[in-house]
């Protein structure tokens, strides 16, 4: 938002989870609500989010439009903003996030868990996900069947999945080669269920997917499956630098 753009003061504290519009009614109303050291009498009263100060409580408002979160999606939860049956991924935040409405940059399998990054910039995310830009993913999995050299190789080339289309080359790093083999691979595009598909390509099958970082983001080892942070200013500055680069794939 512009230094010189305004906002009602009600729509912003209202952006700022401080409640519904009724409710900011009733703590201005209350006495509760100042703005450049002044009592706000008015709830229509037109403000400059970025310049005025403003107090609800006794506590400083800091406004902000967007917000970012990283998130490590658990087995068994949706990357979606709702669902008739399924627990999805907003189900995890604090209430408090949910005014910003945030959306999942991208998706999961329901039995993937990692890396999920939740946002309301939707240019960000636009950019982020766009096929033209190559943002690298990498992932983590257990492999059912002994991943080899000529695997790597193939994955280099780029693979031909089910329905004729060769994806990508993708950078495949072996961990471990058993009959249950532990893999790391970088991809550049968003393919349905690609992973596991380029493996069945490969005569194998993914028992275990885990995602390990998108572009320059990566996930923070501290947070278990279903916890989530809000991301630094230097993970932000990354990720927007990032929007705007192309990849040399």
């Amino acid at each position: 938002m512009a230094e010189n753009e305004k906002l009602r003061l009600d729509r912003l504290l209202n952006h700022m989870g401080l409640g519904t519009r009724k409710e900011i009614k009733k703590l201005i109303k209350a006495k509760q609500v100042m703005v450049n050291g002044e009592l706000a009498m008015d709830p229509g009263l037109h403000i400059f989010p970025q310049r005025d100060h403003i107090e609800v409580q006794g506590e400083v408002i800091e406004y902000r439009e967007y917000i970012y979160l990283m998130l490590n999606k658990p087995q068994d939860v949706l990357s979606a903003t709702e669902d008739a049956s399924d627990k999805v991924v907003i189900d995890l935040l604090d209430p408090t996030y949910h005014s910003f409405n945030p959306f999942p940059v991208g998706r999961l399998d329901k039995d993937t868990e990692g890396l999920l990054l939740l946002t309301n910039n939707g240019k960000l995310a636009h950019q982020l996900l766009s096929p033209k830009k190559h943002v690298p993913k990498t992932y983590y999995a257990l492999v059912q069947g002994l991943v080899t050299e000529e695997d790597v190789a193939a994955f280099a080339r780029g693979v031909e999945l089910d329905d004729g289309y060769r994806t990508l080359p993708g950078q495949l790093k072996i961990i471990r080669s058993a009959p249950q083999s532990e893999i790391e691979l970088t991809i550049y595009e968003g393919k349905y269920h690609q992973v596991k598909r380029m493996f069945e390509a490969v005569g194998k099958r993914v028992i275990y997917l885990k995602r390990l970082s998108m572009g320059p983001l990566v996930l923070d080892n501290n947070l278990k499956p279903g916890e989530y942070r809000e991301l630094t200013d230097e993970e932000i500055a990354l990720l927007q630098e990032a929007k705007t680069r192309h990849s040399v794939q």
